[in-house]
């Protein structure tokens, strides 16, 4: 016979960052909240990623109030969880004379509110390690933050479950939703209102939704480095972020920088790969990112790429990449035409996701969102 445990206010399937925030949203409006996962903890994009909360270059229709939003619930509760932030704002190393001209145009905008454009002399007396030949200009934003995520995400699922009563259930997969009723590995539950957050897992609920709206799966590759010996006064990026992120790419200057980018790293755009160097706690530094996309979820890694994020590594700070202590790989979901999903497939059920690789980024003011269109 199948168990049938007590009710609740939202079911959320999944525990990653959508999940945690739509969790975090629903607990404040007073709802009694159950959060389902089919793992023994977060283990997918959410723990995997930077923990980089982006928000400077964010295209400003989609994603930039999300984002500014994402990052003051991300300050609140880092202070309220005991989450350390290991670094604060981001360094945007342009190289090429486009890439500067497409700064020099970002800032004239609202969007660059609180930022600066630093000469090289000016970057070097903040930072003297990135002191070196090839920097031409510097973005300086005030905005990003940064936590070590397999850290972060472990440590708001424990506070959401202390201070705020969110239950979890681990270990457990939900297999159906039938009106107010979650079918699951361990019996059936009964909510009010339910909140799929599927993450990358893109056949096991609402499968047709989810290749209806093109839903795909991105897969990208990370290693963490050995600590250089300096400290990095933030986040850094390179022109290969200009090109990707729409707050800069939209702008008109920007299609000099991509003409150019095509033909001198051709190899880097082919594997979408934009560089992001992130220090850690103990002085390591996260690089990455590559981005390739399938609806599989290959298992392996391709070292050329390995080597062409290395050298932008090198191209960006002047220095000789410290040794590889440990790499891995990441997936998400990702569509095309699209950097959020939100379905509803009943009329108290919501199907959501992020699909453009930013839930840190986004994700609180997602959830937000979610729980306030269910519970108004």
């Amino acid at each position: 016979m199948t168990r049938k445990h007590d009710g609740v206010d939202v079911a959320i399937v999944g525990a990653g960052i959508v999940g945690l925030a739509c969790a975090l949203a629903a607990a404040r409006k007073g709802l009694r909240v159950l959060v389902l996962d089919r793992a023994r903890r977060a283990t997918g994009a959410s723990v995997r990623n930077f923990g980089f909360v982006t928000v400077t270059g964010q295209d400003r229709e989609a994603i930039w109030e999300r984002a500014r939003r994402s990052r003051q619930v991300w300050a609140e509760v880092a202070a309220a969880a005991h989450i350390d932030i290991h670094c604060r704002g981001l360094w945007l190393i342009a190289r090429r004379p486009e890439a500067i001209g497409v700064l020099e145009a970002f800032v004239k905008t609202d969007m660059a509110e609180g930022c600066e454009l630093l000469t090289p002399s000016e970057a070097a007396q903040r930072c003297p390690a990135l002191a070196h030949p090839n920097v031409g200009a510097v973005l300086w934003s005030p905005h990003e933050l940064r936590v070590e995520s397999r850290d972060a995400i472990p440590q708001l699922t424990r506070w959401l479950g202390a201070t705020h009563g969110v239950a979890f259930r681990w270990d457990t997969a939900v297999r159906g939703i039938e009106g107010q009723r979650v079918d699951t590995s361990r019996g059936s539950i009964e909510a009010s209102a339910v909140v799929v957050c599927p993450g990358d897992d893109l056949t096991t609920l609402y499968p047709e939704r989810l290749a209806d709206a093109g839903i795909s799966r991105c897969r990208l590759q990370m290693m963490r480095l050995e600590a250089p010996g300096f400290v990095l006064p933030g986040t850094l990026m390179s022109d290969l972020s200009l090109a990707r992120y729409g707050g800069f790419a939209k702008l008109p200057e920007a299609a000099a920088l991509a003409q150019r980018l095509a033909e001198e790293q051709p190899a880097h755009l082919a594997n979408g790969i934009h560089l992001i160097i992130a220090q850690g706690g103990d002085g390591s530094l996260v690089v990455g990112d590559s981005h390739h996309y399938d609806t599989a979820d290959a298992p392996f890694n391709e070292e050329i790429v390995s080597h062409l994020l290395l050298r932008e590594y090198t191209a960006v700070t002047g220095r000789t990449a410290p040794a590889v202590r440990e790499r891995w790989s990441g997936t998400y979901a990702v569509a095309s035409d699209r950097a959020f999903l939100l379905e509803a497939p009943a009329p108290k059920v919501r199907l959501a996701l992020v699909t453009s690789g930013i839930g840190a980024s986004t994700g609180f003011a997602f959830g937000e969102d979610i729980i306030n269109d269910l519970f108004p």
